[in-house]
């Protein structure tokens, strides 16, 4: 210090400047991982929800929709959830910013599990649609704010741990899930799927009010405008893609047809990335994020694993259940090597990405994931033993693990704290956006695979049960081809991935 400078004010700054740099006083007594673990517990629940539902797929279209043969219609159960859950999640980031991330967690959570209340009690098909759109809310709500938590209270060289239990918490859920969803269907019926949620919620969210902490919060406008040109952009795209082949991708109503709408959505899209471009207070999603490459990339990445995860489920379980003639219980067994490769080796990879460049993590997962889902395919017919499926759930689950974790955690890792919830529900929407589209890919795929392989099966064929003897080969056979396409959209993401810069932390 030179001789008579003035010690008082820069003192006072820096007590000012303190609280926003310093975890709250509660994460600093017990440590930021009570918190985490709280909120593991919602975001579990999420995830089950998502893995129970694809189970269960083929036991609702028996149950709400046995008189036709199309798949459209059951799989608007899991697109409309993801349509709800992505358009909102620009905005939510934004809440957690403004209010704290703990008070719209705790919402999102009551909402999802009401929500499910209501799901279980649904007594038509779109009654079930409607109040799984109102689940997609609550899982908005819920999810940016984790990773903000995350972002807020851990030090960057430490994130890799973190992120690492929030991708085994993905392969745990991917084993209880399937089995939990198999042995309810069985044993009560496809609602306990949903009523399972309540006591899980009320514990949740009875841990996060203990646990979590009070983060500083920051003002924020909202764009109001942004959410409603993302979301009609996504209604159109979805609508568009997943109802194409009921439409035979020509016209839906009068003027209007599938291709129409199709371009519809683009143009609107467009038209939202120019409006966000061109906002200057608050946009919902800030174009300064992108100059991180990493954030960037990390983001395509994600998109295509979210394609995938959607993707993959819905045609192999529809083949076990209705070509193979499984139980939704026997059907989810078949998960469970995915599920245990998954859990036990994504906190490994989390521990290892403090100490290494992300992509020896996320190109060779990749492949692995395309690998499996591509020998999915090769033995999706009616003279594969049911044993043989138990080798690529395995190589499914270990290249998971270096999927989830990695990218959140290079995508985060250079955020500023004011920008945490913009960024993790950017990089969240980036997510589900690319599980909607998924969803609706993969549901005109496999009706269109359908048609070219079945064209005799008739309203009805499949509706309460294994499909009738003569058209299981073809049905196998389409449920085969539609599993490529997830397949070949995840290749897209190593395209990406490769292009990441190295963030191995400083030792500490």
């Amino acid at each position: 210090m030179w001789k008579g400078e003035p010690v008082t004010e820069p003192d006072t700054r820096a007590r000012r400047a303190a609280p926003a740099q310093r975890p709250a006083a509660s994460t600093r007594e017990r440590g930021p991982w009570p918190a985490l673990w709280a909120l593991v517990i919602g975001f579990f629940m999420i995830l089950v929800d998502t893995t129970i539902v694809s189970v269960a797929n083929p036991a609702i279209k028996a149950a709400l929709d046995p008189a036709t043969g199309n798949l459209d219609n059951v799989v608007w159960v899991t697109s409309a959830y993801l349509l709800a859950y992505a358009v909102p999640l620009l905005l939510t980031g934004r809440l957690g910013d403004r209010f704290g991330p703990k008070n719209i967690y705790l919402i999102g959570l009551a909402v999802f599990t009401l929500a499910s209340l209501g799901c279980g009690l649904s007594p038509t098909l779109g009654a079930l649609i409607a109040f799984r759109a109102v689940q997609g809310l609550g899982a908005a709500l819920m999810t940016p704010q984790t990773m903000a938590v995350i972002t807020r209270t851990f030090p960057a060289d430490r994130r890799g741990a973190a992120m690492g239990l929030w991708g085994a918490t993905s392969g745990v859920a991917m084993l209880v899930g399937p089995l939990a969803g198999g042995l309810l269907v069985d044993a009560w019926g496809w609602e306990w799927i949903f009523f399972v949620n309540l006591p899980v919620g009320v514990i949740g969210f009875v841990l996060a009010w203990m646990l979590v902490p009070t983060l500083e919060t920051h003002p924020h406008r909202f764009d109001m405008v942004g959410v409603f040109l993302s979301a009609a952009a996504l209604f159109l795209i979805v609508f568009a893609l997943q109802e194409a082949e009921h439409y035979d991708w020509g016209v839906i109503w009068g003027p209007v047809t599938v291709w129409m709408l199709l371009v519809a959505g683009i143009a609107v899209l467009g038209l939202f990335i120019w409006q966000q471009a061109r906002t200057r207070s608050e946009p919902l999603v800030p174009m300064d994020l992108f100059r991180d490459r990493n954030f960037a990339i990390a983001g395509i990445g994600i998109t295509t694993v979210g394609f995938m995860a959607a993707s993959m489920s819905l045609p192999f379980m529809f083949f076990l259940q209705l070509a193979r003639g499984l139980t939704p219980t026997q059907a989810a067994l078949v998960l469970v090597p995915m599920a245990l490769a998954a859990g036990i080796l994504s906190p490994l990879a989390g521990r290892l990405l403090d100490r290494t460049d992300p992509r020896r993590l996320l190109v060779p997962g990749m492949i692995a994931v395309s690998a499996a889902l591509v020998w999915y395919a090769a033995l999706m017919n009616l003279d594969t033993p049911i044993w043989m499926f138990l080798l690529p759930s395995a190589l499914m689950g270990a290249g998971q693990a270096g999927l989830w974790g990695p990218l959140a955690t290079t995508a985060t890792r250079n955020l500023a704290p004011r920008r945490a919830g913009a960024g993790s529900g950017v990089y969240n929407t980036m997510r589900t956006i690319g599980s909607v589209l998924g969803s609706a890919a993969i549901a005109a795929v496999m009706q269109g695979r359908l048609e070219a392989n079945v064209p005799g099966m008739v309203a009805g064929d499949g509706g309460g049960g294994a499909v009738p003897a003569e058209v299981a080969a073809g049905f196998a056979a389409a449920m085969a081809q539609a599993t490529l396409l997830p397949a070949g959209v995840i290749l897209l993401g190593i395209v990406a991935v490769v292009f990441l810069r190295p963030t191995v932390p400083a030792p500490r």
